[in-house]
């Protein structure tokens, strides 16, 4: 059975990779008085490569919106390049475009544990692993009121 034959909501966990390198999410500009974040270059690119990649694969499987621990393993071909939180908000972002999270808020990305930056000059990239949170007993949850014990936003 394909990947794109199962819905989220039947399994607790599922990783892939993007094969594109990892993009910075944006720029702060001043719009008036007020700073706004807006996408970069970079991210526009990756954003245009890795959504309809990721809805090929992922289309039929129906959006994450239940409690889960996103972990993205970014594999960078430049050193110092970006921002940990920035690389984080733009997979974010292609993740719910792409319908597989159906917010990236904090009831559906409720940890990011594991994530983190490597380099890789030859082969950039990003694993994501996505796994069902689990409560206090153990238990996997489907609704973010389960979460006994966790913050909520």
């Amino acid at each position: 059975m394909h990947i794109s034959e199962v819905s989220f909501a039947e399994i607790d966990g599922i990783s892939f990779q993007i094969p594109y390198p990892p993009a910075h999410h944006g720029r702060i500009m001043m719009l008036g008085e007020f700073p706004k974040l807006l996408p970069n270059e970079e991210y526009e690119r990756y954003a245009k490569a890795a959504i309809p990649f990721l809805k090929a694969n992922f289309e039929k499987c129906g959006a994450i919106n239940y409690p889960v621990n996103l972990k993205c393993v970014f594999y960078v071909n430049k050193q110092h390049k970006g921002t940990f939180s920035g690389y984080l908000q733009a997979v974010q972002d292609v993740l719910v475009e792409a319908g597989i999270l159906e917010d990236d808020n904090g009831n559906v990305v409720a940890s990011v544990n594991g994530s983190e930056v490597l380099y890789d000059k030859e082969n950039p990239r990003t694993e994501v692993t996505i796994m069902r949170k689990s409560n206090d007993n153990g238990q996997l949850v489907s609704k973010p009121e389960q979460m006994k014990g966790d913050i909520l936003l």
